[in-house]
C-alpha cells in the first residue's frame, strides 16, 4: 500500500475535483477537513483547522504529498505557515501549492496573502512545486446567479481577466502531485482575455434575461484595469487552456 496524498480544501470547489482525480488515478487520498466526516469511497477524511493550527501533524503524518488548495481571505498565509512547519516535522516529499497569475503585481488584500503564501512554501525546507492559474470561472458564475435577479446589474468596468474552468486546474494538479517536485512551473491560463462585464452579458444572454449590464468605476483597482491579472510575457511562458466561458456555461446551465 502505497502512502497517502493529503488534499487541504478537499471539499472546496478545486479541491474536490483534485480529490476525485487523485482517486481515478489509484493514488490513497487523504482530506483535511474542519468537520468531522466518515471515511468514503477510499478518502480518508482527518478533522483539523490550518487557522487554528490544530490537527495538522495527524494529518500529514505518512504522507508523500500533500496538495494545498485550502484558502482564506483572511490568514491565508498563517494557515500555510501552519501546514508547512507540520509538513517540515513529517519530513513531507512534496508540497504542491497553487496560486494567482499576477499576483506579484495585484498584490493587495487577498493577492498580497496569496503571495506571502508563495515564500512560505518556497523558502521552506519541504520540496515543492508552484502552479499560478487565473481566475476560476466558478467565481463569475457565482456573482452573475445573483446579479441576474436585479433590474440593472452594475459590473466593475474595465476589470480584465482570462478565467478558467476549474476542472483544467484540477487535471494539472493531480499530475503535479504524482510526479516529482518541480518548483515553480508553467503558469495555466483561460483561453480568451476578456473582462468582467462581457462575461456577465454572456451569462445573461445565456440563460435569456435582458437586463442591461452597467459598467461602474471602482477605486483601487486600477492594477487589475492594467491588465494586472493577465498572462504576461511571450505565449510560450504558459499554458493555455481548453473550455470557452461560452461551453462552460453550456455545461453548467444544461
Amino acid at each position: 500500500m502505497t502512502s497517502p496524498i493529503l488534499v487541504t480544501g478537499g471539499t472546496g470547489t478545486l479541491g474536490r475535483l483534485v480529490v476525485s482525480r487523485l482517486r481515478d488515478a489509484g493514488a490513497d487520498v487523504r482530506v483535511l477537513s474542519r468537520k468531522s466526516r466518515p471515511d468514503e469511497n477510499g478518502i480518508a477524511y482527518v478533522t483539523g483547522d490550518l487557522a487554528k493550527d490544530q490537527g495538522i501533524g495527524p494529518a500529514v503524518d505518512g504522507v508523500r504529498a500533500v496538495v494545498h488548495c485550502a484558502s482564506d481571505k483572511k490568514g491565508d498565509a498563517d494557515a500555510t505557515r501552519n501546514l508547512v512547519r507540520a509538513a517540515e516535522k513529517a519530513k513531507v516529499a512534496h508540497l504542491v501549492y497553487i496560486s494567482i497569475v499576477g499576483v506579484e503585481d495585484v498584490s493587495f488584500g487577498y493577492f498580497k496573502s496569496k503571495l506571502e503564501s508563495e515564500r512560505v512554501v518556497t523558502e521552506s525546507g519541504v520540496p515543492w512545486t508552484l502552479l499560478r492559474v487565473t481566475q476560476f470561472y466558478d467565481f463569475v458564475l457565482n456573482g452573475a446567479q445573483k446579479a441576474r435577479k436585479l433590474p440593472l446589474v452594475p459590473v466593475p468596468a474595465g476589470f480584465r481577466v482570462q478565467p478558467i474552468d476549474p476542472e483544467e486546474v484540477a487535471d494539472r494538479l493531480t499530475e503535479l502531485a504524482l510526479d516529482e517536485p518541480a518548483g515553480r512551473v508553467r503558469d495555466l491560463v483561460g483561453p480568451q482575455a476578456t473582462d468582467a462585464v462581457a462575461m456577465i452579458r454572456a451569462y445573461l444572454k445565456a440563460v435569456h434575461k435582458g437586463s442591461p449590464v452597467v459598467p461602474v468605476w471602482m477605486p483601487g483597482i486600477g492594477k487589475i484595469r492594467a491588465g494586472g491579472l493577465l498572462p504576461k510575457g511571450p505565449e510560450g511562458g504558459y499554458d493555455t487552456a481548453r473550455v470557452s466561458w461560452e461551453e462552460f456555461l453550456a455545461a453548467k446551465l444544461g
